[in-house]
C-alpha cells in the first residue's frame, strides 16, 4: 500500500469514526433535538438507542486490529444506516441541509473501506 493510500484511509477512516462517535454519543444521550427528529422521521425513540450502540460498536470495530469480517459489517452497517438517513429524509420531504450529514458519512465509509490496509481486509479463498 502507498503512503499516499495510507494516507487517504487514515483520514477518512479517523472523520469516520468522529463522526459516528460524536453521533451515536448523542443518540445515546438522547437529546431533545434527536427525539424530535425521531418523531419528525416516523421512527420510535428506541431507535435512537439502537443507532446509538451500533455506531459506536462499528467504530470500535474498524479501529481495531484484526477482525476483518467484522470490520466489512461494520462498514455495510454504517452505510445502511446513513443511506437509511438520507431515504428517511426524502420520504417526509426535508431540505437538502439534512442530507449533509449522512451523505457525508456515506462518502468517508466508502473511502475508507475502499481505501483498507490488506491487514484489514478478508482473505479471499
Amino acid at each position: 500500500m502507498s503512503k499516499k493510500n495510507k494516507i487517504i484511509y487514515w483520514i477518512a477512516t479517523l472523520w469516520l469514526a468522529l463522526g459516528m462517535t460524536s453521533t451515536g454519543i448523542v443518540q445515546l444521550i438522547p437529546l431533545k433535538e434527536e427525539t424530535e427528529m425521531m418523531k419528525h422521521l416516523g421512527y420510535p425513540l428506541y431507535f435512537l438507542t439502537l443507532l446509538g450502540v451500533w455506531k459506536l460498536l462499528g467504530v470500535i470495530a474498524i479501529l481495531i486490529p484484526k477482525f476483518a469480517l467484522l470490520k466489512e459489517w461494520a462498514y455495510a452497517g454504517f452505510f445502511f444506516a446513513m443511506s437509511g438517513a438520507v431515504v428517511s429524509h426524502l420520504a417526509v420531504g426535508d431540505g437538502a441541509s439534512a442530507f449533509f450529514g449522512p451523505v457525508l458519512l456515506i462518502v468517508l465509509t466508502v473511502v475508507s473501506w475502499y481505501y483498507r490496509p490488506e491487514t484489514r481486509k478478508c482473505a479471499s479463498n
